[in-house]
């Protein structure tokens, strides 16, 4: 003979079952939420609005072209980081201010090697940093950040338009590595 369970029971049975289901369910949309935030943040690290602008209509055309370049290089890719050196070094080579750096630009454009292309990026910026530190600002600040393990231990600066640190010397890798180390406003 069969005997069937108690209602009691059931209660009890189905109740720690119904947690663990629930608990499961939640982790797996937390996860899925925070893959999809991060995937999004990455992807949309080089369209991201520019919220900052010069005064100079030329070095503010100049700046967000290397914003574009220093985003293309968070993101590790050597074609679109060819792109926008490239689109910067006709910028740059419009403006006698910029000579020097006309010829970094034009490095990076010209190699498909990440890897050269973010040791060249460091003497663009060190030219640029040296630019727009004299520049009027008219809204906004421009961040000099910097990573003290880029370039083998030598140390990388960069500009940025956020305090947040994401790192074009490592890309995802190391992406929060660094430190802002002026705010030109």
């Amino acid at each position: 003979m069969i005997r069937s369970i108690p209602q009691k029971m059931k209660i009890q049975f189905k109740l720690p079952v119904l947690i663990a289901m629930l608990a499961s369910l939640l982790a797996c949309t937390t996860q899925t939420t925070e893959t999809a935030e991060t995937t999004q943040t990455s992807e949309t690290a080089s369209t991201a609005a520019v919220n900052v602008s010069l005064k100079d209509a030329s070095q503010n055309t100049i700046l967000k072209q290397y914003l574009l370049l220093k985003d293309a290089l968070v993101l590790s890719d050597a074609t679109k980081t060819q792109e926008a050196a490239k689109t910067l070094q006709q910028s740059l080579a419009a403006s006698k201010e910029f000579e020097t750096s006309q010829a970094a630009a034009d490095s990076i454009a010209k190699t498909n090697d990440l890897a050269q292309q973010r040791k060249t990026f460091t003497n663009l910026s060190n030219q640029l940093i040296w630019v727009f530190r004299k520049a009027a600002v008219a809204k906004g600040a421009v961040y000099v950040q910097f990573c003290p393990m880029a370039n083998e231990g030598d140390g990388g600066y960069w500009l940025a338009q956020e305090e947040e640190v994401r790192n074009p010397y490592y890309g995802d890798e190391m992406l929060n590595c660094g430190e802002v180390k002026e705010k030109i406003k």
